[in-house]
C-alpha cells in the first residue's frame, strides 16, 4: 500500500457510507432499477482494476452467439466520443473504446454498443433490426439504475474481494457485502493446477449463499501469436528477443506464462486502457518484434507493419464444472 493511500485511510468510512447508502436506496426500492422482459446479463466486479471482464465477456459470446441474436453494451472506456455509438469493424479504439472494438473484431455477427447510459444503451439497441434476444452488460455491477436478470461477480485470485476494503485505501468500489446480488461468483485468474485444498479454503473465506455457484476460472493462453498477416507459434519466440508491451491492469501474469516458457523479452508497461502519444509510438517503432494483449493491439494496430506487432490471445477457462456455469446461463436464458 503506498503512503497516499494509508494517509488516505480516514475517508475510508465515509466512502463506505456513500456506498452503503447508494445501494440500500436501490434494495428498498426508494431508488428505482428498470427490469427488462427479455434476459440481461451483467458482468462485473468489486474491485477496481482487471478481473477478467473481457475474456468472460467473450466466453459468453462463445455460449451463446450460435443460439440467439445477441448484443454487448459498454461504456466505452477513455472513448473520445459520447452518447451511444454502434460499434463497427472499422471503428477506432479512440472512438468506441479498445475492449468493444475488441469485442466486434472478433465477433463480427454480434451487435456491440457503448453507452455510458446503459438504459438508453438498452433502448437503442433494442431498435437495431434484428433487435437482440440477449443483452450482455460489460462492467455493470455497480450500474444498478439497471436491473439485469442475472450477475456475474468475478474476483482475481490474487485478490479476493474478501481480503480487501473500500476505496479510498482498499480497490473496492463498494462494501463486500454487495457480492449478495451475484448469480455467480467465479474467481478468475486462478493457478491451473489450484489444488482441492485451496480451492475448499477461499470457498470458506468467500461465503456465498447456498444459492450462488462459486466457480474457478484460469487463464488459457493459445499456442500461437496473431496479427493481421496470420498466426505464429509462441515457441518461435524461442529463438528470438522481443518486446513485451502492455497497457492493462495486471500484465503480471502475462509475464510469469511467458518467463515459464524461458523466453527472452524486455516488459514496457504502460497504465490500463493508456492511449499511446506520438512520443511513445515512434519509441516503440525502434523495436523490430513487439508482442502485446488483445486490448493493446486494437490500439496499437494501425502504427505499426504487420511483421512488428503481435498480439497474444488469452480465453477464460473453467478449472472444472464448467458445465454448471453454462447450465446456469442458459437456465436464466430458456426462462
Amino acid at each position: 500500500m503506498n503512503l497516499l493511500r494509508k494517509i488516505l485511510l480516514p475517508i475510508v468510512p465515509v466512502y463506505y457510507f456513500v456506498t452503503w447508502l447508494r445501494n440500500k436506496l436501490y434494495d428498498l426500492g426508494i431508488k428505482k432499477s428498470i427490469s427488462y422482459s427479455f434476459p440481461v446479463i451483467a458482468v462485473g466486479n468489486l474491485s477496481v482494476g482487471g478481473t477478467g471482464k473481457s475474456p468472460m465477456v467473450e466466453y459468453l459470446i462463445r455460449l451463446l452467439n450460435d443460439k440467439v441474436v445477441l448484443a454487448t453494451l459498454s461504456r466505452g472506456y477513455k472513448r473520445e466520443t459520447k452518447g451511444f455509438q454502434l460499434v463497427q469493424t472499422d471503428s477506432t479504439a479512440k472512438e468506441v473504446g479498445d475492449e468493444p472494438l475488441q469485442f466486434k473484431t472478433k465477433f463480427p455477427n454480434v451487435l456491440v454498443a457503448v453507452d455510458g447510459d446503459r438504459r438508453n444503451g438498452i433502448s437503442r439497441l433494442k431498435t437495431q433490426s434484428p433487435d437482440p434476444d440477449v443483452v450482455l452488460l460489460d462492467d455493470a455491477y455497480q450500474h444498478r439504475k439497471v436491473r439485469a436478470g442475472f450477475y456475474i461477480l468475478l474476483t482475481p485470485y490474487y485478490d479476493l474481494y474478501c481480503d480487501d476494503i473500500v476505496l479510498p485505501t482498499g480497490n473496492l468500489r463498494e462494501p463486500r457485502h454487495g457480492a449478495i446480488r451475484a448469480d455467480v461468483i467465479v474467481v478468475t485468474k486462478c493457478p491451473s493446477d489450484l489444488s482441492e485444498e485451496t480451492q475448499e479454503k477461499i470457498v470458506k473465506k468467500l461465503k456465498a449463499k447456498p444459492s450462488q455457484a462459486l466457480l474457478f476460472a484460469t487463464i488459457d493462453y493459445g499456442s500461437d501469436i496473431v496479427s493481421v498477416s496470420g498466426k505464429r507459434s509462441v515457441e518461435t519466440l524461442k529463438d528470438t528477443s522481443f518486446t513485451l508491451v502492455t497497457g492493462i491492469a495486471n500484465p503480471k501474469p502475462l509475464i510469469d506464462y511467458y518467463h515459464s516458457l524461458g523466453l527472452n523479452f524486455t516488459h514496457i508497461n504502460y497504465p490500463d486502457h493508456h492511449n499511446f502519444t506520438d512520443a511513445e509510438l515512434n519509441q516503440l517503432k525502434k523495436h523490430t518484434c513487439i508482442i502485446t494483449t488483445e486490448k493493446d493491439y486494437v490500439r496499437l494496430v494501425s502504427n505499426f507493419s504487420e511483421d512488428v506487432l503481435w498480439y497474444q490471445p488469452i480465453e477464460m477457462k473453467f478449472i472444472k464444472n464448467r458445465e454448471v456455469f453454462d447450465n446456469n446461463i442458459l437456465s436464466y436464458i430458456r426462462k
